[in-house]
């Protein structure tokens, strides 16, 4: 399935978690506002992360990549920038999907890129709500794999 090995993160590599976070929003998520960028930032460390069970990719021990899952929703995935396109993200999402029966996952209406990996992953959209989790005005649309 993946020549790559994933495992669960401990709470030293979260820094390195966050960084890698920032980056690849800021490769990504164009349309997020700098002051929204900061909000979400803090409450990935202050909450989010320990909300989801985490798996991340490992390369020569740098993390290249990290999803996190809550029940069957896969709820973030992030790739490093220098890394896209080498096949993590595809390699988390079929960990996530096949070993732990995850099904849903909700992207940026903004985030086209992610919608079309998404998309060819073999995830249909079913429904779409016009603000975030915090009320920010960035459309999400929820979307679903039969497994």
């Amino acid at each position: 399935m993946s020549e790559y090995n994933i495992k669960s993160p401990v709470e030293t590599d979260f820094d390195n978690l966050i960084n890698l976070w920032e980056k690849a929003v800021r490769a990504t998520h164009h349309f997020l506002k700098e002051e929204d960028l900061i909000i979400y930032k803090q409450l990935l460390i202050k909450q989010y992360f320990k909300d989801v069970d985490l798996y991340c990719v490992f390369l020569n021990e740098e993390i290249a990549g990290f999803i996190g899952l809550e029940e069957k929703n896969i709820e973030m995935l992030f790739i490093d920038p220098q890394h896209f396109s080498k096949g993590i993200g595809k390699a988390l999402m079929q960990y996530a999907i096949i070993h732990l029966k995850c099904d849903r996952v909700a992207v940026n209406e903004q985030n086209t890129k992610a919608f079309t990996f998404y998309r060819k992953l073999g995830f249909k959209p079913v429904s779409r709500v016009l603000k975030d989790g915090l009320g920010k005005p960035y459309p999400l649309i929820q979307m679903k794999i039969d497994i």
